[in-house]
């Protein structure tokens, strides 16, 4: 059910340190699901300041997919929810790899050690940090999925892995 307007925003629920999925299923607010949500929120609000400073369109694009990768996390595998939600595909994983190869195509990396946000623009360094968020979001995934037994999110595990490195190459064409 879309919701045309917010008259408030405080449920009031979460006080108690309890908060609820996508199903209304409760969970402690310190359980791997909210670390994992809340390292992807963190990691695409970080996508969303780069972007004022680099103009990359496609950061919108990987924010629209980490919305749709929270949306899945959020939701119990294999429910009516669940079936309806956009998934991430081979091909979003693929985009990824074509663009990193695109960028290196225009300006190959030399063999050495880089040291993050130092070496180049200020917009490039707000892309390294957003690249460390990615890397940390991709460590909280992979324990939600081994924790929880989430296989469902093994692509998702794969874009973020991907992100990570066109995120490590865009750093050095912005």
């Amino acid at each position: 059910m879309p919701i045309d307007k917010l008259h408030h925003i405080a449920t009031k629920y979460g006080d108690s340190g309890i908060s609820k999925n996508y199903e209304n299923k409760s969970f402690k607010k310190n359980h791997i699901l909210f670390e994992t949500l809340g390292t992807m929120d963190e990691l695409s609000s970080f996508l969303g300041l780069a972007y004022h400073y680099c103009k990359t369109e496609f950061l919108k694009t990987i924010q629209m997919d980490l919305q749709n990768i929270n949306s899945l996390i959020a939701s119990e595998y294999n429910s009516d929810l669940y079936n309806i939600l956009t998934q991430i595909e081979e091909a979003d994983v693929i985009k990824l790899e074509d663009l990193i190869q695109k960028y290196l195509d225009e300006k190959p990396l030399e063999g050495r050690f880089y040291l993050p946000g130092s070496e180049k623009t200020k917009a490039g360094a707000y892309v390294d940090v957003a690249r460390t968020l990615a890397r940390k979001a991709e460590r909280k995934l992979n324990a939600f999925v081994e924790n929880e037994g989430r296989q469902d999110l093994e692509l998702s595990k794969k874009y973020l892995n991907r992100l990570s490195d066109y995120l490590f190459v865009l750093s050095f064409h912005v």
